[in-house]
């Protein structure tokens, strides 16, 4: 399929540009916001992909979400630890069933 080829001399892609200090400072003062105004929450540190960059998302007692990104793996374990948070390793344990549960009642609105 022509989508998938590049043309000559062109670089393959490297990835998701890394947040930037504004991009961090409003992801942080937004997670801070979620987990301070919900109760039951634990964070899950994505890894970066060919798309996006690392990202860390915060899951509720009843299961709404959020995600940012964060510039590294270790910045979002530091993160999630200043808010005082539980913090798993979404390849290690996948996602809480009660996240897809929330997601399943919010798209039958």
């Amino acid at each position: 399929m022509a989508w998938f080829r590049r043309r000559k001399g062109e670089a393959p892609a490297k990835g998701a540009a890394a947040p930037t200090k504004d991009d961090v400072r409003r992801a942080r003062k937004h997670l801070e916001e979620f987990a301070r105004s919900r109760r039951g929450v634990e964070a899950f540190v994505e890894p970066a992909t060919n798309v996006t960059a690392t990202t860390v998302i915060l899951i509720a007692h009843d299961g709404e979400w959020t995600r940012r990104a964060v510039p590294s793996r270790e910045d979002a374990f530091k993160l999630a630890t200043n808010l005082h948070l539980p913090t798993y390793d979404v390849n290690q344990t996948g996602y809480p069933q009660r996240m897809r549960d929330w997601n399943s009642r919010q798209r039958g609105h």
